[in-house]
């Protein structure tokens, strides 16, 4: 299978290759070249564990590997999480259902990405025998999952962007505190998209990015996003059969996209019949206004409860605007380079998809934390209570969990009078805080990696 941009103006790529380069030459995300229809698989993947399923699932695309191999990574990728079936499925009543996606390392569901892509990064540097520098932006989970996904691995240095005060205390410490050398937190004012900026204008530089052997952690790396379609399959194939016969709505709180992307790709594949998808945002609701309007307009970062949310400039929007758009990479780059001129794209009217949105502010998270726990005797974190709103009573609901509560204490705590703890969590309270300040500027960031990576980092 080859990897294609979303621009257009980049060769075809192997999986190993798109992996490696994360962002497109041409500024561009990949994408398989033709999605592959898998509507003949799902009786035959029902019985397999979640690794076994994820190497069944995975095979299809990264096809420059072999089975085999495959097999190896997930059960490496998946073994250390603390429950059993990986990703369990809980029921809170006969139609509402919990994904829970926390039970990864640190405690959020980019561990299921990033985990795996440790170490495919690892893979890489034992096949060219050339030191790679990682380099990503987060708005508090993803950089703690890329920082341990890549800790200690001998050949990988990994640079996490994240805005200084707006991700949770305990965030920065699961980024900031692991003492590994081969890790470098870097805070930076401002927003997540202004780290995010930072992070594109340096891969955007080709000679900088040869010079450093730069690869992408974001969410704009394919891996990711082919790495979270397996839970979606993994859910569906739990649920009751009452459940998926009265029609399926998946909800997942999302910020850049991502996450809800993966779940409609795998719909693309024939998978998944009925369902639909809706993206819960928080008061940062550029998502929710453009599946509601169509028109997809920039603003202002307002800090919220749910900071991983907290987002105006979303990653993956640009994979689903190259479907929109009829898979043609002119479109999309006009369309790109009219928000990147003006902040904006107008499509006219919302978009005619089996994609939905929600929007809940921060009173409205904090009620809706108590609501949960009086109704079910069940804890979720903010950004997850962003899904338990504008459900239909006519269809099953499964809301993505995406990070365990006792990452957020203190909104939590106000919420339903009970704080939530995790051993992993009570433990990084006592380590020093490696804070590495840094500007949002690209030469400043290029400048630190060149440093440390002629002194061997």
């Amino acid at each position: 299978m080859q990897y294609v941009s979303t621009r257009g103006q980049t060769r075809p790529h192997t999986f190993t290759e798109a992996v490696a380069a994360g962002l497109a030459p041409d500024g561009g995300l990949f994408l398989p070249e033709l999605l592959p229809d898998l509507s003949g698989h799902a009786a035959g993947w029902a019985g397999l564990d979640y690794a076994g399923l994820a190497a069944a699932f995975l095979s299809v695309f990264g096809t420059d590997i072999d089975r085999a191999e495959w097999e190896h990574l997930t059960r490496q990728a998946y073994g250390g999480f603390d429950h059993p079936e990986v990703a369990p499925l809980v029921a809170l009543d006969e139609r509402t259902f919990v994904l829970e996606l926390f039970h990864g390392p640190t405690l959020a569901f980019k561990d299921f990405a990033l985990q795996l892509l440790g170490l495919l990064y690892k893979r890489q540097v034992a096949r060219t025998g050339q030191r790679l520098s990682v380099l990503g932006a987060t708005s508090g989970d993803t950089g703690s999952a890329a920082i341990h996904g890549c800790l200690g691995q001998e050949g990988i240095t990994i640079y996490i962007l994240y805005p200084e005060g707006r991700v949770s205390p305990l965030q920065e410490r699961q980024m900031a505190c692991t003492g590994a050398a081969n890790v470098h937190a870097l805070c930076v004012p401002g927003t997540f998209d202004d780290a995010q900026r930072v992070v594109k204008e340096a891969f955007g530089d080709a000679a900088f990015a040869a010079e450093v052997n730069l690869s992408a952690v974001n969410s704009i790396n394919i891996a990711r996003v082919l790495a979270q379609c397996v839970y979606y399959l993994w859910a569906w194939l739990r649920l009751p059969e009452a459940a998926r016969a009265g029609g399926v709505d998946f909800v997942v709180p999302t910020g850049n996209f991502g996450n809800v992307l993966a779940g409609w790709l795998v719909q693309q594949m024939g998978l998944l019949p009925g369902a639909r998808f809706r993206v819960a945002t928080n008061r940062n609701d550029i998502l929710h206004r453009f599946f509601t309007t169509g028109t997809y307009e920039q603003g202002a970062v307002d800090a919220s409860h749910a900071p991983s949310m907290d987002i105006q400039a979303a990653s993956n929007f640009e994979r689903f605007l190259f479907f929109l758009l009829d898979r043609d990479p002119a479109r999309t780059r006009a369309a790109m380079a009219e928000m990147k001129t003006t902040g904006q794209f107008r499509l006219g009217a919302p978009p005619a998809t089996t994609l939905l949105s929600s929007r809940l502010d921060d009173p409205g998270i904090a009620a809706t934390i108590s609501d949960v726990w009086h109704r079910y005797r069940y804890t979720v974190d903010p950004h997850t209570a962003c899904g338990f709103t504008g459900m239909d009573p006519a269809r099953a609901s499964v809301v993505l969990a995406t990070a365990h509560p006792a990452k957020f204490p203190e909104v939590v705590r106000a919420a339903t009078g009970t704080e939530p703890t995790h051993p992993t969590l009570e433990a990084l309270k006592a380590r020093p805080l490696e804070r590495r300040p840094l500007p949002a500027d690209t030469d400043a960031v290029k400048a630190y990696i060149r440093k440390f990576r002629q002194i061997g980092g």
